[in-house]
């Protein structure tokens, strides 16, 4: 039987490049998470295995603080990017702005976004009516 491995690069909204948050560049906002939703102070920690360290990361909740943090870089709805304060935006903006020039530094992941956008495109306006080039 195959076990199961969480897939933290997997996202509805998001291209599988990163998902919704980076291991080195989040790791303190991982650390408090983890501390203030299951008491593990994972630098106390130094035995558990990766797969029980993915699962926590896996079941973070958004009250945690890459919960919130990922909840805003995953936001999509208008009302509420509105209400969002300037703090908010600007965590927004820098993640998609990352998430672009890593899209545009891997050929393979630029070419399947533009195939993924030329589908899009075709399947609104017709197959006859779309070239991306």
């Amino acid at each position: 039987m195959k076990r199961w491995k969480p897939d933290f690069t997997n996202s509805t909204k998001q291209p599988q490049t990163n998902g919704w948050y980076d291991l080195r560049e989040d790791w303190a906002l991982i650390e408090s998470s983890i501390a203030s939703q299951y008491g593990i102070r994972l630098r106390q920690a130094s035995d558990m295995p990766w797969s029980e360290f993915t699962n926590l990361v896996a079941g973070l909740l958004p009250e945690t603080p890459l919960g919130a943090v990922v909840k805003i870089r995953s936001e999509d709805d208008p009302k509420i990017l509105k209400q969002f304060d300037a703090d908010q935006m600007a965590i927004r903006n820098k993640w998609r702005e990352r998430q672009a020039l890593q899209q545009l530094d891997n050929p393979e992941i630029l070419k399947n976004s533009m195939d993924n956008l030329s589908k899009m495109l075709k399947s609104m306006f017709g197959e006859n009516n779309v070239e991306v080039v």
